[in-house]
Protein backbone atom coordinates (compact mmCIF):
# COMPACT_ATOMS: atom_id res chain seq x y z
CA UNK A 1 0.00 0.00 0.00
CA UNK A 2 0.92 2.96 -0.91
CA UNK A 3 2.19 6.13 1.81
CA UNK A 4 -0.57 8.59 2.18
CA UNK A 5 -3.42 6.35 0.70
CA UNK A 6 -7.19 6.05 1.99
CA UNK A 7 -8.14 2.96 3.31
CA UNK A 8 -11.76 1.95 2.41
CA UNK A 9 -13.35 -0.56 4.44
CA UNK A 10 -15.25 -3.09 2.40
CA UNK A 11 -17.94 -5.48 3.69
CA UNK A 12 -19.67 -8.85 2.67
CA UNK A 13 -22.31 -8.20 0.20
CA UNK A 14 -21.56 -4.66 -0.93
CA UNK A 15 -21.37 -2.89 -4.12
CA UNK A 16 -18.44 -2.06 -5.98
CA UNK A 17 -16.96 -0.78 -9.27
CA UNK A 18 -13.29 -1.99 -10.56
CA UNK A 19 -12.75 2.01 -10.93
CA UNK A 20 -9.48 1.33 -12.35
CA UNK A 21 -6.03 -0.29 -13.09
CA UNK A 22 -4.12 -1.21 -9.62
CA UNK A 23 -0.73 -0.40 -9.26
CA UNK A 24 -0.33 -2.95 -6.85
CA UNK A 25 2.21 -6.28 -7.91
CA UNK A 26 -1.00 -8.54 -7.67
CA UNK A 27 -2.21 -6.92 -11.06
CA UNK A 28 -2.36 -8.65 -13.86
CA UNK A 29 -2.18 -7.74 -17.66
CA UNK A 30 -5.79 -9.69 -18.33
CA UNK A 31 -7.54 -7.93 -14.96
CA UNK A 32 -7.48 -4.66 -17.28
CA UNK A 33 -10.72 -5.92 -18.80
CA UNK A 34 -12.47 -5.88 -15.65
CA UNK A 35 -12.08 -2.56 -15.04
CA UNK A 36 -15.28 -0.40 -15.41
CA UNK A 37 -17.59 -3.63 -14.25
CA UNK A 38 -19.67 -3.84 -10.94
CA UNK A 39 -20.13 -6.68 -8.63
CA UNK A 40 -20.42 -7.75 -5.06
CA UNK A 41 -17.66 -8.35 -2.31
CA UNK A 42 -17.97 -11.88 -1.11
CA UNK A 43 -14.87 -11.80 1.15
CA UNK A 44 -13.38 -8.79 2.63
CA UNK A 45 -11.04 -10.27 4.27
CA UNK A 46 -11.33 -8.45 7.76
CA UNK A 47 -10.11 -11.22 9.55
CA UNK A 48 -6.67 -9.74 8.77
CA UNK A 49 -7.99 -5.96 8.59
CA UNK A 50 -4.89 -5.67 6.47
CA UNK A 51 -5.16 -2.87 3.99
CA UNK A 52 -2.97 -4.52 1.70
CA UNK A 53 -5.30 -7.57 1.71
CA UNK A 54 -6.81 -8.67 -2.03
CA UNK A 55 -10.57 -8.26 -1.55
CA UNK A 56 -12.85 -10.82 -3.25
CA UNK A 57 -15.47 -9.84 -5.33
CA UNK A 58 -18.33 -11.22 -7.31
CA UNK A 59 -18.53 -9.20 -10.70
CA UNK A 60 -21.39 -9.48 -12.93
CA UNK A 61 -21.53 -12.27 -15.13
CA UNK A 62 -17.72 -12.34 -14.70
CA UNK A 63 -17.40 -15.07 -11.81
CA UNK A 64 -15.81 -14.38 -8.50
CA UNK A 65 -11.81 -13.09 -9.03
CA UNK A 66 -9.53 -11.01 -5.94
CA UNK A 67 -8.61 -7.39 -6.15
CA UNK A 68 -6.29 -5.09 -4.57
CA UNK A 69 -7.72 -2.44 -2.48
CA UNK A 70 -6.93 0.46 -4.78
CA UNK A 71 -8.90 -0.26 -7.34
CA UNK A 72 -12.30 -0.66 -5.99
CA UNK A 73 -14.67 1.51 -4.81
CA UNK A 74 -18.67 1.46 -3.61
CA UNK A 75 -21.19 1.73 -5.07
CA UNK A 76 -24.54 4.16 -3.72
CA UNK A 77 -27.47 1.97 -3.40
Amino acid sequence: MRKGMKIMEFRRGQRIEVYRKSGDESWQDYMDRYVGLHGIVTDPDTVKNDPDALIEVTLDREGTHRFPQDCLRALEG
